[in-house]
């Protein structure tokens, strides 16, 4: 690999981090209330009867800061920058990468074959991201979809290694292949989208910070929001995989990735893939935040 690719690798690697730990510790009260509404009809707190199902957000949200106060807002935030951070980074530094070593076509005489190689450099680097930190992906998770006034797990280290003690690294990586995928499909579109229409933006040379940068996060925006109908539903089945993982096979709820989307489906119809989509739609301003973040340094910094 050439000194200055490497050099670039390691910059968009701290760039990328860096401005997803930001934007997910000022999001964190969001996503919280997301995996909780998200996960709900599936945690075993919920299923045994010891604790009622939320009614509605502002519900959970109530609900939340009674039993647990403000400070649980942030519950798994630690872990989830921990997890965010390098996957953030390292997925922008693939994307990266692999764009410098795959074809470039005109994306006016090639538009199909230029948005195909976009796309799969996305996908590709956002799914190398995911495998690598799932582990702490896994871990925020648990911690932000406890419930009640009792918890499962006291912190990051003590959830991973009672899942390990319990589950084994399958346990761990339980819901990974799911992931793995979703995030295939959503950094394919939010990378690849975003590059394609940054390509057809008259503004992406702009050096200001008012119209370059409005211009460059409504890019992001609009490719995050196409995405976004794709992958929820991969979000949703990964998130309630993980909440059983330490049990035995015999104990889980769902068998596998399939079993799941169709226990979800059978169960709650389309609503239930897509429970807590409001509150993500809100919190995923966070992404094209961080994308803009990351085009304009790059655009000032290397002009390009």
């Amino acid at each position: 690999m050439p000194t200055n690719e490497l050099t670039h690798f390691y910059q968009d690697l701290l760039l990328g981090g860096t401005a997803g730990a930001i934007v997910k510790t000022t999001m964190a009260p969001i996503e919280r209330v997301k995996i909780l509404f998200q996960t709900m009809k599936s945690n075993p707190k919920v299923l045994s009867g010891e604790i009622q199902p939320y009614k509605n957000i502002p519900d959970c949200c109530r609900r939340v800061y009674r039993e647990q106060g403000l400070r649980a807002f942030w519950d798994g935030n630690l872990v989830n920058c921990l997890r965010y951070a390098p996957q953030q980074g390292s997925a922008l530094a693939f994307n990266g990468l692999l764009r410098a070593y795959t074809p470039r076509y005109d994306p006016k005489s090639d538009y199909w074959k230029d948005l195909a190689t976009k796309l799969l450099a996305g996908g590709t680097a956002g799914a190398a991201a995911n495998f690598v930190c799932y582990p702490f992906d896994f871990a925020r998770t648990r911690l932000a979809s406890d419930l009640g006034e009792t918890k499962t797990f006291n912190g990051m280290f003590d959830c991973l290694s009672k899942t390990l003690k319990q589950g084994g690294l399958r346990g761990l990586y339980r819901g990974s292949a799911v992931t793995i995928a979703g995030s295939f499909v959503y950094r394919g579109g939010q990378l690849g989208l975003f590059q394609q229409i940054m390509d057809a933006n008259p503004y992406k040379k702009d050096k200001g910070m008012v119209v370059g940068v409005c211009a460059t996060f409504l890019a992001a925006t609009l490719a995050r929001t196409i995405t976004t109908p794709f992958n929820y539903p991969f979000d949703t089945v990964r998130r309630r995989m993980m909440l059983d993982s330490e049990l035995k096979a015999s104990e889980r709820l769902y068998r596998s990735g399939m079993h799941c989307f169709s226990q979800v489906w059978k169960a709650e119809g389309l609503k239930g893939m897509y429970k807590g989509v409001g509150p993500e739609l809100v919190r995923g301003l966070g992404g094209p935040l961080v994308l803009t973040a990351y085009n304009r340094v790059q655009f000032w910094t290397r002009g390009w």
